[in-house]
Formats: C-alpha cells, structure tokens, sequence
C-alpha cells in the first residue's frame, strides 16, 4: 500500500516541523523528493539534515532554497526538479510562518507579508504543477498529480489573533477547491489538510503551552503523526480522492464537510425586504437566546 516507488515530490517548507515529516514520509514510501526551505543558514543546515536522514535509510532526496512566494524562485524549484528527476508528480505545499495579532493592532506589513507567504506561495507552486501536469495530459503521455495543501483550522473558527493567518488559510481551501474541479478531468487529485502539531508556528506565544510535548505516552501534537495522511493521499490508492478537506491530529482524521445551505426565507410581501419584514422573519432564527459562533477550536485530551 502506498507504493510511490519512482514518483517526485516537491515538499516546500520542508527543514523543520511538518514540511520535514513529510518529505521523509514520502521517501519511505518510496518518492524521490526535493526538499524545498528559504536560504538563511539555520534553514538551510535543517533541509540538509532531512537530505542526509532520507539518504541515510536508502531514499533520495535534494535541497533547493528560495522564497516559494517568489516567483522566479518558484520556477527555479521546478527548473531543478525537472533536471534532477525528470518529473513532478506530487506537490506539497506547506512553507509559512505567522505574525499575530488583533486586527486593531495589526501593521500592513504582518497582514501582507503572512497572506504572500501562505496564499501566495501556494498560488505560484500550484500554478507550476497544475500546468505541467496539465501539458503533460493534454499531449497523451502517462501523468500521476497529487496536490496537497496544507490550510488551518483557524479558517473554520475565524482565530481572532490570526486575521492575516487565518484570511489566507481559506483562501488556499477555496484555491485548492476552484484547483479540484478543473484537474479532476486529467485524473489530477487536489485536497486540503488542516494540521494540529507543534511546529515553529506554535512554539512561541500562548500557544506555547498548548502545544507542549507530554513527559511521557503519545505525543498528540507530533508533526510525524500528520505525515501518514499526506503519504496516503499522495499515493495510487487515493486517486479518487479529491476536492476534500482533512483536520488531522494524533490519532484522528476529520473529513470535513463543504459549507450547506440552511434555511431560507422569500418577502412574505414579495420583491424588495424592508427592514421590519427582515426582522420578522429573522427573528425567530435568530431568537434573543441565539448564541454567537464563536472560536470552536477544542485541545483534545492527551
């Protein structure tokens, strides 16, 4: 089960934390992988670590470094992959960092320089998958795509100290969606994992103490433990798998269902509403008891 014996993957974001277990993932699963980190020295002596850890167990793997935001970095990444393994079969986007604060408070710059990181590293690497995997189809050869995104939970609940993180977590799910539904019909899978594991992102701050790693017994919050789900739907057995979203932590997967539609209302008078018939008619909805959706996100127990 499993087997990507010969395929390639592109891991972005891939030195540290969850970028890292995956990758390796991949590897022992048999993928050739490029592992893709920003080129400062502490990231960069990180990839080659993971590079030596694939190697060390019989895998393959390389380290390409630049801004996966960047557009001319970007196509580098690709450039090289193609040079150095001669295909691009699955994709995994997973690089980004956080800058919180509310939104009273929060500078342009943290707004901008979180969505680029997040949103648009995912927007330029996906454009370079989809579009080889897209050529590749059109002129008859044989193609394997598997792209995978990686948003937050913070998408669902709105986190109210994460209006730049959160903002661009739903952006890649819609991305990744909108990518789904035109990829399907060259046998492209796209889907979405929602993460709960202790990373840089989380090592600092209030989530500090959430994330801790137990003394003793399972560590729920351990990147490795999310890696399984991104190596199984990498893999030929998920091929019809595509158009989802998974929240993935210790020992559990959550198929998250699509937004539906609730209930509706027609103007009892027809035509334009007015206030007092909005009213009426909301009311009993939205009675004086109805409570706010607020933040949903639960720790679960250790």
């Amino acid at each position: 089960m499993g087997d990507l014996s010969g395929k390639v993957a592109i891991v972005t974001g891939a030195g540290r934390g969850l970028g890292r277990e995956e990758a390796i993932q991949l590897a022992r699963q048999g993928a050739r992988v490029v592992i893709n980190d920003i080129g400062i020295p502490a990231a960069k002596e990180a990839a080659e670590e993971a590079v030596a850890e694939i190697k060390g167990f019989g895998g393959e793997a390389i380290a390409v470094y630049g801004d996966c935001a960047d557009t001319n970095d970007a196509q580098n990444l690709f450039k090289t992959t193609l040079e150095k393994f001669g295909d691009l079969n699955i994709m995994v986007n997973n690089a980004g960092f956080c800058r919180d604060k509310t939104i009273f408070t929060m500078s342009d710059e943290e707004f901008d320089s979180v969505v680029r990181v997040h949103l648009r590293g995912h927007f330029v690497n996906m454009r370079n998958a989809t579009a080889y995997w897209r050529e590749k189809a059109k002129a008859g050869g044989p193609v394997y795509g598997r792209l995978i995104s990686t948003s937050s939970e913070a998408m669902l609940f709105g986190s109210a100290g994460q209006p730049n993180y959160a903002a661009a977590k739903a952006g890649i799910t819609a991305m990744t969606m909108g990518a789904a539904q035109l990829m399907i019909k060259y046998g492209i899978t796209c889907n979405v994992i929602m993460p709960r594991a202790r990373t840089d992102m989380t090592n600092q701050g209030a989530t500090a103490a959430m994330f801790a790693k137990p003394e003793e017994g399972f560590d729920v919050f351990s990147p490795a433990n999310v890696a399984p789900l991104v190596g199984y739907l990498a893999s030929p057995e998920a091929g019809h798998i595509s158009g989802e979203v998974f929240i993935v932590w210790g020992p559990r997967v959550t198929v998250v269902q699509r937004p539906t539609i609730d209930t509706h209302y027609d103007n009892p008078k027809g035509g334009k509403w007015d206030v007092a018939d909005l009213h009426q008619s909301l009311s009993g909805y939205f009675t004086k008891d109805h409570t706010p959706v607020l933040d949903g996100f639960s720790v679960p127990p250790q």
